[in-house]
């Protein structure tokens, strides 16, 4: 048998025990334990095939049966301890890394969140973004009217309140779109720029991949699917892709097709060929 075909069923192997086991919160070395490899080696290995640490993984099944126990109207302390979780505010850590909000604004659809937002005129057209407290929550490019647009935002988080702040968003607008204004940002030089979305754990996994790749580089749905560690699910991640809530920001524009073609682009073809070329010479001018 092959190297990587051992490393390969390894993993495969891990997997299986993290999602039979996540309920327990293993531990690195039990997990390492139950493959036969130690600790550090191990690491390196899932890392190399999953794309992400196993904690990471293990966070994201997690995060999936919570997520499942709130729709089914569990209460967030017996939805901590369903999840294998030592207490509540175990859960609430978990949901803000991962999802910036917590289980009870998930469940309760951003009810108390404050959504500011604002339109702005870029080089690639109109767009609309959202901000809250902790970062920005959408950024999409018009495709028809503001009406549209804020109605596409508000369904990620009905409940939540949506005020119109341009002056707010307009801070976070030049960070994207206009460096020469956002030199003297406080966002980045207090906290840096963060950014609030909600997607399945899959979803997740998918949209922190595209942050991996660098400005001007291009991945294709076949390499993004095998970099999150689900290889052949071309489709899926093409899906997840399509639903990513934050142009630009995350670099939904950079996945192309195995072909070389650009393949698709919720926000137009136009638009995407428009950013990716702007991206190459910006590359150029710096080299």
């Amino acid at each position: 048998m092959k190297d990587s075909q051992r490393e390969y069923q390894r993993i495969e192997a891990a997997m299986r025990f993290v999602a039979a086991n996540y309920k327990s919160q293993p531990a690195l070395a039990e997990i390492a334990d139950s493959v036969h490899l130690s600790e550090a080696h191990f690491q390196r290995l899932f890392n190399r095939w999953a794309g992400v640490s196993p904690k990471q993984f293990l966070q994201y099944l997690t995060l999936d049966h919570a997520r499942q126990c709130l729709q089914q109207n569990m209460t967030v302390i017996d939805t901590a301890f369903d999840s294998g979780l030592a207490a509540p505010s175990r859960l609430n850590e978990l949901f803000i890394r991962l999802e910036s909000v917590t289980p009870s604004e998930f469940k309760q659809k951003g009810r108390g969140i404050v959504v500011h937002y604002g339109f702005h005129q870029t080089a690639f057209g109109e767009c609309i973004i959202g901000v809250t407290d902790r970062g920005l929550c959408a950024l999409e490019f018009l495709d028809a009217d503001q009406k549209a647009a804020l109605n596409a935002v508000v369904a990620r988080l009905p409940s939540a309140t949506y005020q119109h702040s341009p002056d707010k968003t307009e801070e976070f607008y030049n960070l994207i779109f206009n460096a020469s204004k956002a030199a003297n940002s406080h966002i980045q030089k207090d906290r840096g720029l963060s950014v609030l979305v909600k997607g399945t754990a899959f979803q997740l996994k998918v949209w922190e991949a595209l942050l991996r790749i660098p400005v001007g580089s291009r991945s294709s749905y076949k390499q993004l699917a095998s970099e999150v560690g689900s290889p052949g699910a071309n489709r899926a991640v093409g899906s997840a892709v399509g639903k990513n809530p934050v142009a630009v920001l995350i670099p939904c524009h950079r996945v192309i097709r195995e072909d070389g073609m650009l393949g698709g682009y919720r926000w137009g073809l136009e638009r995407k060929l428009a950013l990716l070329g702007s991206e190459s010479v910006s590359r150029s001018n710096a080299a």
